[in-house]
């Protein structure tokens, strides 16, 4: 039996994100706790810097409307309500650290892929979110399996 009385699962949205709910959901079935779901959208400036004389402004709203109905139907499907569904702007291991702070998480949940190749990207927020966190973290493990 779990002692976590609040969760929040961190979620990129993609095929990955169901089998982090899953655990989640597993990890604390009739135990009454509460489920938060954090998906955090980075600005595209990190991405293309400051060097590009444009304004993101448009894309970027887009981007976050996009993600909101995904957040809610994605939501839904897992019995987490809407208030419970956050969606942040920043750099994601910084913005799950302070939306767990914020909402007195006592476990974070988030989906790591393998070192290597395109699931660096995720092996590093996941590694982001462990080491700066300041309550437990469960790294699900998703995308391609390590073959044996």
């Amino acid at each position: 039996m779990s002692n976590y009385k609040k969760l929040i699962i961190a979620v990129d949205l993609s095929e990955d994100s169901a089998a982090v709910a899953e655990s989640a959901k597993g990890l604390i079935a009739g135990t009454g706790a509460e489920l938060h779901l954090i998906h955090v959208i980075e600005p595209l400036s990190f991405a293309y810097g400051g060097d590009i004389p444009m304004d993101f402004s448009g894309i970027q709203d887009e981007i976050h409307q996009q993600a909101a109905q995904q957040l809610g139907r994605f939501g839904e499907q897992y019995g987490i309500a809407p208030e419970r569904q956050h969606i942040v702007l920043g750099r994601p291991e910084v913005e799950i650290h302070s939306k767990a702070e914020e909402i007195g998480a006592d476990l974070i949940v988030v989906g790591s892929h393998g070192r290597y190749g395109l699931a660096l990207l995720m092996g590093s927020t996941a590694n982001g979110v462990l080491h700066g966190a300041t309550c437990d973290v469960l790294a699900v493990r998703v995308g391609s399996k390590k073959k044996s």
